[in-house]
């Protein structure tokens, strides 16, 4: 049987086995079937909920590592709803107070 590769393994651009590096934690977008009422977001870890027009539901946020966005995937799992797509995205930018 074959061993692994030394390198770190990859999906969809994403390094799955490294850390995000210094400046985690990461930010994620999930997309999901069907339309989540915003009550859900605080299972969900606090995540934003967006109810897309197509009848989706797009999950975003940061997510401290692949642990996290593992339990994250259980609970859409969970609740019997398809996945439709998890990618990374951009942190929002940041709010400061200037004043």
């Amino acid at each position: 049987m074959g061993r692994a590769p030394p390198y770190p393994r990859s999906i969809g651009g994403v390094v799955m086995n490294q850390p995000p590096g210094p400046h985690a934690p990461a930010h994620y977008e999930l997309r999901i079937e069907g339309h989540l009422d915003e009550h859900w977001s605080a299972w969900f870890g606090g995540l934003t909920l967006i109810r897309e027009h197509d009848g989706t539901t797009t999950l975003r946020g940061a997510v401290t590592d692949q642990a996290e966005l593992h339990g994250l995937l259980a609970k859409v799992r969970d609740l019997g709803t398809t996945l439709i797509s998890v990618k990374t995205i951009d942190a929002p930018p940041s709010r400061r107070h200037v004043g």
